[in-house]
């Protein structure tokens, strides 16, 4: 690679050499210096032809014809007519116009690249009790491998020992480090800040998270957007017609005036220049691998250039509940006490004494807030599980019950229904504590539990809004009462209950019937079939999920809402850009074919009013790689 790195300036070196031996050429046409004059000029050419001659035999070798073409034939033809210069100008203008618009897609690469180093070549492996350095290559999934502070994390991998801050900017665009601990996944290329680790792999070093993000974003460089399918389609009829343009341009003032053979021949030059498509090829790409480049250092991942654009297309955005609005895992909502003396705490702590043994959701969400409490909870004994009711165990010689009230009679029921029916009316799961003492049944309290929205939500919808999507329904399969809750609460008016994947698949189809193009937000895994059947499926929190990489349009690195209006604006501010591009180029080639027609327009003007407005849609589109919401 090193050896290599020198050549990937050379296009930009060209550029610098072309206009140095224009510059020179002209200065020795005005000293009468023929020969220097010759000499620079014949410089001029072969730097600022060299990529269009190769890029014209290559099109020519497969029976098309584009606008590398027409420059040659402009450049030498302005030679034949004596006017060596403003050919020169034209090989200078329009290599650097393809030079800024590689400079987009090295934007990206180079990031990408930066990306790749970040990721250390080796591990340190943890085998028989020794630390082994290995390639990353070498490195097997179920090896645990170390990580101290300020080390960057060699591949994918599971907390299995140890706690710390990780900065995963590089992967999610995030730019706050984010608390890691046991259990907890870990992704190559990313950075411990602090903290000694010890992580279990879980991908190879090939089918890591970042190998798939390097993967995604070459691809996307491959994906044409729609308008630049078209321009693409359009170009070899447009080039042709301009060549046949051109000839006749020569022939007929010949023919029809009896003009001379020089000044038609240099008339039809000046009508090659003014009327070929450079502009209108070029602002395109420019433009969407700018956008593509800006999502990436931002973690949204169009898997595509149409995508890019058929995100400011959306009428309506269909949004998953669970994982999507909420953060997918159940907490400890509220914890009320039931009997006088009794505070929170010891509620707790006794709860998560009984639920410690089991699997539950819902009971590792209450051991999960005695732990976060930092709270000492006591061992228990006699554990028993009662499937559909709940769990008994002794805590210090007490016994103690935490499931639901449906089977049991109490001396305070009528108190614990008032809490478990009010925690329900919010959409939450109640449990109650209950003591057996003596043959008698107790209620200790009630605990509220539920999977709490995301953090600026209702904020995030209506941005979304803003952004230009006029409709956000959300679609989910739990019951109504706890969807229209969070509904509420995330301030979304259209909501759709009780769903299996068959239905969230039919209502896609109506939603796109009654309002338009849909997009459908979903956190990768059950929401494939929905990702898939939507305009644009966009994945959210999809670093390491393969799911999300193979089934959405767009992927979102970073599990964070807010990226979904970033990239409808980002889609919006691509299509201005892109409007605003073509109508720019469009409109020079019209006055400079009128021009050229109406008042004999000379080839210099030609030359900079076209190559001038290259340059200038190239450099409109390269805004993007800057844009900020």
């Amino acid at each position: 690679m090193s050896i290599l790195k020198p050549f990937r300036n050379l296009p930009t070196l060209f550029v610098a050499i072309t206009l140095v031996s224009m510059i020179t050429g002209l200065i020795a046409d005005w000293q009468a210096l023929p020969l220097l004059a010759t000499v620079s000029y014949t410089i001029a050419y072969i730097t600022g032809g060299a990529y269009g001659v190769k890029a014209a035999y290559e099109s020519l070798r497969a029976w098309r014809i584009d606008i590398d073409l027409l420059m040659i034939l402009a450049a030498l033809g302005a030679v034949i007519v004596g006017a060596p210069f403003e050919g020169a100008m034209l090989l200078f203008l329009f290599s650097l116009s393809n030079v800024l618009q590689s400079y987009a897609i090295g934007r990206t690469r180079r990031a990408i690249e930066a990306l790749m180093e970040l990721r250390p070549a080796q591990a340190n492996v943890l085998r028989d009790g020794k630390n082994i350095v290995l390639p990353i290559e070498a490195v097997q999934v179920g090896d645990w491998f170390s990580v101290r502070p300020g080390e960057a994390i060699p591949l994918d991998g599971v907390i299995e020992v140890g706690q710390g801050a990780v900065n995963e900017a590089s992967l999610t665009g995030e730019s706050l480090p984010v608390s890691k601990h046991v259990g907890d996944s870990v992704f190559a290329g990313t950075i411990n800040e602090n903290g000694s680790l010890d992580v279990r792999v879980t991908q190879r070093a090939e089918d890591s998270t970042l190998a798939k993000l390097i993967q995604l974003v070459e691809v996307a460089h491959s994906e044409k957007a729609n308008t630049q399918r078209f321009i693409d389609r359009a170009e070899q009829y447009y080039a042709v017609g301009v060549i046949l343009l051109t000839i006749v341009a020569i022939v007929l003032p010949i023919l029809v005036w009896q003009a001379s053979f020089d000044s038609a021949f240099y008339r039809a030059m000046t009508l090659m220049v003014a009327a070929s498509p450079c502009a209108l090829v070029i602002s395109t790409p420019a433009t969407v691998l700018s956008a593509i480049g800006n999502g990436a250092r931002h973690g949204v991942l169009f898997k595509g250039g149409v995508y890019v654009e058929r995100a400011a297309t959306i009428k309506v955005l269909a949004v998953d509940k669970t994982g999507t609005l909420t953060v997918g895992k159940p907490q400890v909502t509220d914890v009320r006490v039931v009997r006088a003396g009794l505070c929170e705490d010891e509620l707790l702590q006794i709860a998560a004494a009984v639920e410690q043994k089991s699997e539950h959701p819902l009971a590792q969400a209450v051991v999960r807030e005695a732990q976060r409490r930092a709270l000492t909870v006591p061992a228990v004994s006699q554990f028993e599980s009662l499937a559909g009711q709940g769990v008994w165990a002794t805590v210090e010689d007490r016994p103690i019950f935490v499931g639901n009230l449906r089977h049991l009679t109490t001396d305070n029921k009528a108190v614990a229904i008032e809490h478990v029916t009010a925690l329900q009316a919010e959409g939450k799961t109640a449990v109650v504590v209950v003591e057996k003492v003596a043959e008698t049944l107790c209620v200790m309290g009630v605990i509220g539990i539920a999977d709490v929205l995301r953090e600026n939500v209702a904020d995030i919808i209506q941005a979304i809004h803003q952004a230009g999507v006029p409709h956000v329904v959300m679609l989910t399969g739990d019951n109504l009462r706890v969807a229209n809750h969070v509904g509420k609460l995330a301030g979304i008016e259209e909501i759709y209950a009780d769903l299996m994947p068959a239905d969230k698949l039919r209502l896609l189809k109506e939603l796109r019937e009654k309002y338009g193009a849909v997009a459908m937000v979903g956190d990768g895994v059950n929401d494939a079939p929905a990702l898939a059947t939507a305009d644009l499926g966009i994945a959210m929190g999809a670093a390491g999920t393969d799911v999300a990489l193979e089934s959405a349009d767009v992927v979102l690195m970073g599990d964070d809402l807010s990226s979904i209006p970033y990239l409808i604006a980002l889609s919006h501010a691509t299509r201005r850009t892109l409007v605003q591009n073509l109508t720019f180029a469009l409109a020079v080639i019209v006055v400079l074919v009128a021009a050229v027609l109406g008042v004999g327009l000379a080839l210099p003007l030609s030359v900079l009013g076209h190559e001038g407005s290259t340059v200038l849609v190239s450099l409109n589109g390269l805004r993007l790689l800057g844009f900020k919401r």
